[in-house]
């Protein structure tokens, strides 16, 4: 049987699909040395608030161009600022005391480093808790030349897992090309993860959310469930 391969830029506290993802694979890359995205999901995601939902963010400095491991926080005082909104948001919550001091260890424990490596932490620590236990790696680990967009997913998975399956998630579909992978001796496959829905309180459903909601509202082992249930290849 090929092992099973998959690939993310290091996103802050992301969202079930990208931790259903980490499940699936044997070893996964963090591609930490592609360009930072303004208003993305590198250092934002959204959390659940009152009244409607909100975006929790690490505040950066980051120049135009600049590689994901070059854009560092621009204040001291995220976590601290962070752990107390979470705090807020989530004490009702019915898991809440279960999972915060595992999460406020997991904060306190940031690296003082860039944001790949402070999201890389965070995501390792969460997917430990969930029973997830595949192999990490960074792309910036493994120098593969100037490729961009397939050539260098291709360079890297010829590197790191020779001739596995490649399991991308469907919002590549526009840009990527599944018969690169597949002459290159890959297997190729898209993930599809269909949204599971869980008690959050009083309010309406809201999906997307950070993995932090799901902990808080339904615990590590039904969350972990969720997750394994919720996609599968096509």
């Amino acid at each position: 049987m090929r092992p099973v391969a998959a690939a993310h830029q290091p996103n802050y506290m992301p969202w079930l699909g990208y931790f259903h993802k980490i499940f699936r694979a044997d070893v996964f890359i963090f591609l930490d040395d592609v360009q930072y995205s303004k208003n993305s999901y590198i250092n934002r995601v959204r959390v659940r608030g009152r009244a409607n939902n909100g975006w929790l963010t690490i505040p950066v400095t980051a120049r135009l161009g600049d590689q994901i491991n070059a854009v560092w926080p621009s204040r001291a005082d995220w976590v601290s600022r962070h752990l107390d909104t979470l705090r807020g948001l989530y004490r009702e919550a019915s898991y809440f005391s279960v999972v915060w001091p595992m999460l406020k260890e997991a904060y306190a424990q940031v690296p003082d480093g860039p944001t790949d490596l402070i999201n890389i932490h965070l995501i390792e620590a969460m997917a430990l808790h969930l029973g997830f236990s595949c192999r990490f790696v960074r792309s910036s680990e493994y120098d593969v030349g100037v490729t961009q967009g397939d050539e260098r997913l291709v360079a890297l998975l010829e590197k790191i897992a020779p001739r596995a399956m490649y399991v991308s998630g469907k919002g590549a579909v526009a840009y990527q090309d599944p018969e690169r992978y597949r002459s290159a001796g890959f297997e190729f496959a898209y993930s599809s993860f269909q949204h599971p829905v869980y008690a959050q309180g009083e309010e309406e459903f809201s999906p997307g959310l950070s993995i932090i909601d799901a902990v808080m509202h339904a615990g590590w082992e039904k969350t972990s469930e969720m997750i394994e249930r919720g996609g599968s290849a096509a």
